[in-house]
């Protein structure tokens, strides 16, 4: 074996923990890891995943299914554990400093759509459908992207029961496209809030000659009172410390007899830690619930009408985005430079591989107030169609 050769070998913990998961160092499956350059295994080594997605965005490894590899890496149950002692005192400090701090707080709330959302709506109108829904689509009975985020829009109408003239507030409306959706099909006045300017100026003129109005506000400033909320694809940024202050805000804004439908990205057990890769690249101060986290949250606030959970569909709807980047990155690359392309393809089949590890969960939750005294019958189908009827 020559020097080079050698070099390009893992370290044994590495290499077992590769082995572990079916993937091995320069083999020759698609979700084998080939190593350009052996710094990577120092950097995995002292900075673990952060490390290793640094290292791949800098081009000193390849794969050619990082979805496939992730799912392998990801199926393993105690990998978190499978680091060194240095790395774990790391993680733990950074463990405290996050229980202590309220990394969410209102000072930092508009952080993540500067950093995120803000990149720039190009990118965004590429990878996604018509709608510009940024959030899991329900594939059922659907085979484009378009049809599957309408048949989501469509579902989540349905368990709200919307009715023509109510109002409806929607937390982290996105680019607009359920309040126009709802809007339009549905007859209701609906007012959407994002911490996203680029967001903001979209929305408005996606929901012109609507009954819509889009704000640039926290959650925090919201008032008033709305016969059904929703928020879709938000609570993943509200983090720990802010869950009970949430749903206190969601159930003073919410009228006796309404719904409120939460859509949210879960993990499987209840975790403090987010992955430091994600926090410093794409979502930062982001904080996944666990379904005891949400529980406990909601404990008295609210009853608990309805739970769906459909995770399986957000591995199909990434690899979707991923496909629609990759076709359009000709349209982008004057904008952007080959080390955001290889950011922006980690996150997307990275993330594929979370959920079809089952790590990633995705609910929609549909709650009540006890006042309300209503009897709640859920849903899983939906109408929407070329042929759905506009409200009058």
């Amino acid at each position: 074996m020559s020097n080079v050769q050698e070099a390009l070998l893992p370290p044994k913990i590495l290499f077992d923990l590769a082995k572990n998961a079916g993937v091995a160092f320069n083999g020759d499956q698609p979700w084998d890891i080939t190593v350009h350059d052996p710094v990577v295994y120092q950097r995995i080594l002292s900075q673990g995943s952060l490390g290793f997605g640094e290292a791949y965005m800098d081009g000193q490894w390849d794969c050619p299914a990082l979805d496939q590899l992730f799912d392998r890496l990801l199926s393993i149950e105690d990998i978190e554990k499978t680091v060194s002692k240095r790395q774990k005192l790391k993680l733990g400090i950074k463990a405290v400093y996050n229980k202590l701090r309220n990394l969410q707080n209102y000072k930092r709330a508009f952080q993540v759509g500067e950093q995120h959302y803000d990149i720039g709506n190009d990118l965004f109108e590429i990878m996604l459908d018509p709608t510009m829904s940024y959030s899991c689509a329900y594939w059922e009975n659907a085979n484009t992207l378009e049809q599957a985020q309408k048949n989501k829009l469509d579902m989540i109408c349905q368990k709200l029961k919307l009715s023509k003239g109510e109002r409806l507030l929607d937390i982290g409306c996105g680019w607009g496209g359920l309040v126009s959706y709802a809007a339009e099909y549905y007859g209701v006045e609906a007012v959407g809030i994002t911490v996203s300017q680029e967001q903001q100026d979209l929305a408005s003129a996606y929901c012109k000659g609507l009954p819509v109005r889009i704000e640039l506000i926290d959650y925090r400033e919201l008032d008033g009172v709305f016969d059904k909320i929703v928020s879709v694809g938000m609570f993943e940024h509200v983090g720990l410390k802010n869950y009970r202050t949430y749903f206190t805000k969601a159930a003073d804004l919410l009228a006796d007899h309404g719904l409120f439908l939460l859509h949210t990205i879960g993990r499987y057990k209840t975790s403090r830690s987010f992955d430091p890769w994600l926090n410093k690249y794409i979502f930062p101060n982001g904080k996944l619930p666990s379904a005891a986290d949400i529980a406990q949250a909601a404990d008295g606030l609210f009853l608990i009408e309805d739970w769906h959970s459909f995770g399986h569909n957000y591995d199909r709807t990434l690899m979707t985005w991923m496909k629609r980047f990759d076709e359009g990155w000709d349209k982008l690359k004057h904008r952007y430079d080959q080390r955001f392309y290889r950011m922006w393809k980690y996150y997307l089949l990275s993330c594929a591989g979370v959920f079809r590890s089952r790590r990633g969960q995705l609910w929609q939750i549909v709650l009540s107030k006890r006042a309300g005294r209503r009897s709640y019958r859920s849903t899983r189908r939906f109408s929407f169609s070329q042929e759905h009827a506009k409200a009058d």
